[in-house]
């Protein structure tokens, strides 16, 4: 898995949220990579956090719970989380579990 530096950090608005690039596979093996950057990120997150996953190739049940943690917390913050282009069989996964209800999907 791949993060690229999440932007525009300190510079977001309701219209430029903060956007996190994942690349590769979120597994066991990479979910506490993912949630350490969104965790750094979410501070900097003024009105949105949109975790980009278009080019995320496979994600388990521990990246699901990392995205569904981040949600929890980015709510209480008053931050809106959403994800952004979710291959076909990531979006399948979120559908199956019906976390395409909780789950902000956005193209």
């Amino acid at each position: 898995m791949t993060i690229l530096a999440p932007a525009p950090l300190g510079r977001t608005t309701l219209t430029a949220p903060t956007v996190v690039h994942v690349s590769g596979d979120i597994d066991i093996f990479t979910s506490h990579a993912l949630r350490t950057r969104l965790l750094n990120a979410l501070p900097y997150s003024s009105g949105r956090l949109v975790v980009d996953l278009s080019a995320v190739a496979f994600c388990d049940a521990s990246g699901l719970g990392v995205l569904v943690g981040i949600q929890h917390r980015a709510s209480r913050r008053g931050v809106a989380f959403a994800l952004r282009g979710p291959r076909p069989q990531l979006r399948k996964l979120l559908r199956v579990t019906g976390l395409d209800r909780s789950l902000r999907i956005v193209v």
